[in-house]
């Protein structure tokens, strides 16, 4: 097979490791940086061109869109849709995810336990919403965070007041939350592939600190999930339409709830963690399903 990673950086682990898995199969690997790609949006023979290049012959795309080129990034994996290309996760799906606001509706509507959640536009309206959510302690979160970037804790109702009115200023949009006290600064990272968990973690944040993201200090265990866990996890990643998704579960008293649901999910701590061929799994799951060619995103939003 002849695939193709889109990725700004060929020597990021992730993609580093996709391209040796991928060839080790004995698969010919090509890495596109997505941002320096030119498209020809041509009725009947729309093309995708790179470094004056034209590109044709691939089998499959690896889409490695980070959050700050996902406008541009998912409109390169949308113009490889046009061309009949597999693509691993697909561009709907991959936008689907990187809105907040959007991914917690469709979670909502299909009965996935979410923590509680409120969103507002009115700056008379941020007493409804701490109260809404509970109360302080919560969490304001803007939509477009990621890596536990523009996520804040506000301990109590004045500080909550003050971060909405603070993030309204900006213009921005954010989402406010309940605080689950009872994780205690832990979540689990589910690895979902197809309908299957292939690995999980769970992340313990370090002392003082809510966010449990790795490279914000956090350690990684080798967790054995449970099976409503692994459930919620691979709905969470089929209601988004993603074959391949990285999906944050809290433990909460009224069960798992869902933080998070990542379309281009980090390889390195899960692999190293829990001692998974993640990227084999993934390349595996391209062989299976390449030729299953329907670049429709399931589901519906």
């Amino acid at each position: 097979m002849n695939i193709c990673i889109l990725s700004r950086n060929g020597e990021l682990y992730s993609t580093r490791r996709l391209r040796e898995a991928s060839e080790a199969r004995g698969h010919e690997t090509h890495v596109v940086d997505h941002l320096k790609c030119t498209m020809n949006i041509t009725s009947h023979k729309p093309s995708v061109h790179y470094k004056g290049t034209k590109l044709e012959g691939f089998d499959a795309l690896i889409p490695r869109i980070g959050a700050s080129t996902t406008f541009y990034g998912t409109a390169v994996v949308r113009q490889f849709e046009m061309m009949d290309v597999f693509c691993l996760n697909e561009s709907v799906a991959i936008s689907r995810s990187r809105d907040k606001l959007r991914s917690f509706q469709l979670l909502s509507k299909k009965g996935i336990g979410l923590p509680i959640t409120g969103f507002a536009h009115s700056p008379t309206d941020s007493d409804d919403l701490i109260k809404m959510v509970g109360g302080a302690p919560l969490i304001v979160k803007l939509l477009e965070s990621t890596q536990g970037k523009g996520v804040v804790l506000a301990e109590t109702d004045n500080a909550a007041r003050s971060l909405i009115e603070a993030f309204r200023g900006l213009d921005a949009y954010f989402l406010v939350q309940e605080y689950i006290s009872e994780a205690k600064g832990c979540d689990l990272r589910c690895f979902v592939i197809g309908d299957k968990v292939v690995a999980s973690m769970l992340r313990q944040g370090k002392e003082g600190e809510f966010r449990s993201n790795l490279h914000r200090g956090g350690k990684g265990h080798a967790i054995k999930i449970t099976p409503e866990e692994r459930i919620t996890a691979v709905r969470a990643c089929q209601i988004m339409g993603l074959n391949v998704g990285g999906v944050d579960i809290l433990r909460s008293n009224h069960g798992a709830v869902v933080l998070e649901v990542n379309s281009s999910p980090g390889l390195e701590g899960i692999e190293n963690i829990s001692g998974v061929d993640v990227a084999g799994k993934i390349i595996e799951f391209i062989e299976k399903n390449s030729e299953r060619i329907s670049n429709k995103t399931r589901g519906k939003g």
